[in-house]
């Protein structure tokens, strides 16, 4: 849930590292702090809030070859200077930024009674780990080899000491890949690739337990063997302007709008791998979904996609429950988990879980090289490119593209399929123009105050309306639930008072008569009807329309929500990109 980077090289080592943490700001933004290594000392500086407005120029410390640094999502502590990375040792020599949890600190810190601690984070007993197996005459790379040896829980962690040449970076469960510099002996290590990739796109993805030196070459090695480790690097294609904002105000909206061609990129999916997971698919005895958050979003609308278009019945699980089914499991399951960084660590836990019992896994991912992808036994690229806003957009309907079209492929249909979301990308290019956004910023604007919505749907689109509820909860901060149209008797009309906007999910399919009478019923209790549909109802309010796109309804209606969402947050004062107490990457349980 934090961001780090580490350079080593030739170059302004403290300005690398400031823009690179201006680029991992999505991961975390309570703190940051940088590190340099000067001859016999390092040089620390830290501070509370976000980096965004910082500049390297403003930052009056030294700068040697090398520096580190980090932008915190708090998790053990408050937000203070003193808990923001890097954290150094009693002498400070050593510096350590870390993501992640050290779940055995407490009885580690219990060990080290002649050290002093000045934070209330897990992190900081790395340092001071460091620190004592160097006093015990270890080297610098086998002192920390032997200190993350100690650690239990999930961690990536850089390292770097006063008079060593060098970089260290060790994972277990968390992100971490090297990027390998233009420059002679120059490297780069980070928490996720959009912080280096106006430097280089050429990078080595660490696997769990191995631990990564940098100085005149790189030598990977298993942390607890000290076995080396040979890998070849790879070549990311996404385009470093990819990652930035350009003139747009906000990732968000940016991201939103390039759902005008991701949609297209997402189905254009080899022939042969569809057919090959959709043969896994048709072949297995029991299939679950699996995911988090927005992702799972997108799974539990998978497993009606799959009821209606390939008449195949497939289980759901929110990834944080999946152990509970465990039992279920054999070695003719098949597990397709959804995630938009590869990195979820809920999924992860579940992956583990899953492949214990001999289970096949196929994967939904976004961003090539993560940990997903290498420990998927298939696995589907959304192509989005990097999505730097907390609340997921266009990685969100690259991912309900690639399941529907799926879904055509188990049931034989798959060109069939491809044109439908094909059509359905052409139409979202049509509607999101000016006047569209403008429409939805008009009706942001008269329901701004509310702190309470509800969004309904049916069927395909029960699933979005939890979605759009996320979307509207997690960038506004207005209180938002979605339901099932034929819940809302059973309890929550009775929430519904003069003037609660309520938005009704609408595709031209067997459940639209349903879905208008539900949105009587909450009109007749007052509601003010937002009408997301193909076509105008006497009972909107006010009406989006959204393309006639069959069974890719469940695209085209969360599109209008998540513009809705983005004016929203903007009108009430809140930074879209940067959501109170959320990261975009969960990295921790």
């Amino acid at each position: 849930m934090c961001g780090i980077i580490g350079y080593r090289g030739d170059k302004d080592s403290k300005r690398i590292v400031i823009e690179g943490l201006k680029s991992l700001e999505y991961r975390g933004y309570d703190s940051w702090g940088i590190a340099t290594v000067l001859n016999d000392r390092v040089a620390v500086f830290k501070k509370v809030g976000k980096i965004g407005g910082f500049s390297a120029d403003q930052l009056k410390m030294e700068a040697g070859r090398i520096a580190i640094g980090h932008t915190r999502w708090a998790t053990h502590g408050n937000v203070t200077e003193a808990n923001a990375h890097p954290h150094v040792s009693c002498d400070g020599k050593i510096a350590v930024v870390h993501n992640g949890i050290i779940e055995n600190y407490q009885e580690l810190k219990a060990e080290l009674k002649d050290h002093k601690f000045v934070s209330q984070t897990d992190t900081e007993i790395i340092p001071h780990l460091i620190e004592g197996y160097v006093r015990e005459g270890y080297g610098f790379v086998e002192a920390t080899k032997r200190a993350l040896s100690r650690l239990e829980g999930r961690f990536a962690v850089v390292a770097v000491m006063a008079g060593y040449d060098g970089l260290i970076g060790a994972r277990r469960g968390s992100p971490l890949v090297l990027g390998l510099g233009g420059g002679e002996r120059e490297y780069f290590i980070a928490s996720d690739i959009p912080a280096f990739l106006n430097h280089t796109r050429n990078v080595v993805f660490l696997e769990d337990n191995e631990l990564v030196v940098l100085n005149k070459d790189y030598r990977i090695m298993n942390i607890k063997t000290g076995e080396d480790i040979k890998r070849e690097p790879q070549h990311i294609d996404w385009d470093a302007a990819q990652a930035e904002k350009g003139d747009y105000p906000h990732f968000m909206i940016k991201e939103v709008l390039e759902q005008r061609d991701t949609v297209s990129r997402a189905i254009k999916q080899s022939d042969g791998e569809i057919m090959e997971v959709a043969k896994m698919l048709n072949d297995s005895f029991g299939s679950f979904f699996v995911a988090c958050g927005t992702a799972g979003k997108v799974a539990l609308a998978g497993t009606y996609l799959f009821s209606r278009i390939a008449n195949k019945h497939v289980n759901f699980s929110v990834s944080s429950e999946f152990p509970n089914y465990t039992h279920f499991l054999t070695d003719k399951t098949l597990m397709i988990v959804v995630s938009q960084s590869g990195e979820t660590a809920d999924t992860l836990e579940a992956m583990d879980a899953a492949r214990a019992k001999g289970v096949k896994i196929v994967g939904v991912v976004n961003v090539m090289g993560s940990t997903i992808t290498r420990q998927a036994d298939r696995f589907l690229l959304v192509k989005a490119g990097p999505e730097k806003c907390v609340a997921s957009t266009k990685a969100t309907t690259g991912q309900l593209a690639i399941v529907t079209l799926l879904a055509y492929a188990c049931a034989g249909r798959l060109e069939e399929g491809r044109e439908l979301l094909e059509d359905a990308s052409a139409k979202i290019n049509a509607i999101l123009t000016e006047e569209y956004v403008a429409n939805i910023r008009a009706l942001a604007e008269k329901i701004k105050g509310w702190e309470s919505m509800y969004i309904i749907g049916r069927g395909l689109n029960y699933p979005m309306a939890l979605e759009a509820a996320i979307k509207v909860q997690e960038v506004s901060y207005i209180h938002a639930e979605g339901f099932a149209g034929g819940e809302l008797k059973h309890g929550p009309i009775a929430l519904i008072s003069n003037g609660t906007p309520c938005i009704v999910l609408v595709a031209n399919d067997e459940t639209k008569p349903d879905i208008l009478s539900n949105a009587v019923e909450v009109k007749a209790r007052g509601g003010f009807i937002i009408g997301v549909a193909p076509k105008n109802n006497e009972v909107f309010d006010f009406w989006i329309p959204v393309p006639d796109v069959g069974n890719a309804s469940p695209i085209v209606n969360i599109i209008p929500v998540q513009i809705l969402a983005y004016h929203l947050a903007v009108l009430r004062g809140c930074n879209p990109d940067m959501p109170r107490n959320l990261a975009k990457s969960v990295t921790v349980k």
